[in-house]
């Protein structure tokens, strides 16, 4: 049994750190690297390919609102038109740093309010979709499982993984808690190994309201920019390494 572990990094902003990207590396398979619109800069989006190299990670970009007040976090009401061109030119931006470093993109992952109304929205989800495609068709597009995102990809016929959270809470039909929510993200080290065990073994997770929903988790986010968040990610590698599970990159499975 395989699974992918991705992580959100190169969020700090100029002189300003956010996250424990040093640290968390190590740990994970796969990287989303924010491309400006709701943080990171260039020199950072640097700093972090160049962190991914040396730890032999795959790279992905994380497109998100034009929203670095926000962290990205705010509904916004682009056109689809409108959330096309800023997915394309946030793509453009990491595969040149990409380049100049002679690392591969594997992979688009869009974040935070764009990624959750991508997951309900088909025309939104169907706008990234087309744009990961329109730049190249061997990336990947990683889609809530189960959602409208993975509907999208399928008729754009781009390729796709389907993506479960860590450390976030489950509605009963399968969508994330919103983060203004009680309880949206769950802070218990234990807690979280227990149910990343569970959703790579058995394909489910428990909700919020306590309800078994089936989920797919091709890759999983462990988020590395919460207290604990090293410890947690320790905890759940020790876990599935004791049952032997591999930790690749999910384009390398494919």
């Amino acid at each position: 049994m395989k699974i992918d572990l991705n992580c959100d990094m190169g969020e700090s902003f100029g002189t300003y750190k956010l996250g424990y990207d040093e640290e968390v590396m190590p740990f994970v398979t796969s990287i989303n690297v924010a491309c400006g619109f709701h943080a990171s800069d260039p020199g950072n989006m640097l700093h972090t390919i160049r962190l991914a190299k040396k730890h032999h990670i795959a790279i992905g970009a994380h497109p998100s609102f034009p929203d670095l007040v926000g962290f990205g976090r705010r509904n916004m009401g682009a056109s689809p038109d409108e959330i096309r061109a800023d997915t394309i030119y946030q793509i453009g931006a990491l595969w040149a740093i990409c380049q100049s470093e002679e690392v591969k993109l594997q992979h688009v992952k869009p974040h935070g309010a764009l990624y959750n109304m991508a997951a309900t929205d088909i025309r939104i989800a169907g706008a990234i979709a087309e744009a990961i495609q329109s730049v190249d068709p061997g990336l990947f597009m990683v889609c809530l499982g189960k959602s409208q995102m993975v509907e999208a990809a399928r008729k754009a016929g781009a390729k796709y993984v389907e993506e479960a959270f860590a450390d976030r809470a489950y509605t009963n039909e399968g969508t994330l808690v919103p983060r203004s929510k009680p309880g949206a993200v769950i802070h218990d080290i234990n807690l979280v190994a227990e149910r990343v065990m569970s959703m790579v073994k058995h394909q489910k997770i428990t909700s919020i309201d306590g309800v078994e929903v089936p989920i797919v988790a091709q890759t999983i986010c462990v988020h590395g920019d919460t207290p604990g968040a090293v410890e947690m990610i320790k905890l759940i590698r020790k876990l599935l390494d004791k049952d032997s599970i591999v930790f690749e990159p999910f384009g390398q499975s494919s």
